[in-house]
């Protein structure tokens, strides 16, 4: 299984392509030498399009950080209801 590659490696692949197109090759030819479809392209370039690696660094950590922040607050409202049913005596 091929691994993924990381965002800042997504960055420098879209860079490359822009530049093959700038010296003439098409999109398709473009991708085909970064090794992956036109639809992973174009997602990757939806996702990261525009962005400089440091950009995509910090939004990559504020992903992580927002997705154990969710997980927090899950799990105190988990919490608080347990304990407002404890509280109605519903235990």
């Amino acid at each position: 299984m091929a691994r993924r590659p990381k965002p800042e490696e997504i960055v420098a692949k879209l860079r490359q392509v822009d530049v093959l197109v700038s010296q003439g090759r098409t999109v398709a030819d473009a991708v085909r030498s970064i090794g992956v479809t036109e639809v992973t392209y174009y997602r990757w370039r939806k996702e990261f399009g525009g962005l400089k690696v440091d950009q995509v660094k910090r939004l990559k950590d504020l992903e992580t950080e927002n997705q154990r922040l969710r997980k927090a607050v899950a799990d105190l409202t988990l919490d608080k209801l347990i304990l407002a049913e404890a509280v109605r005596g519903n235990y």
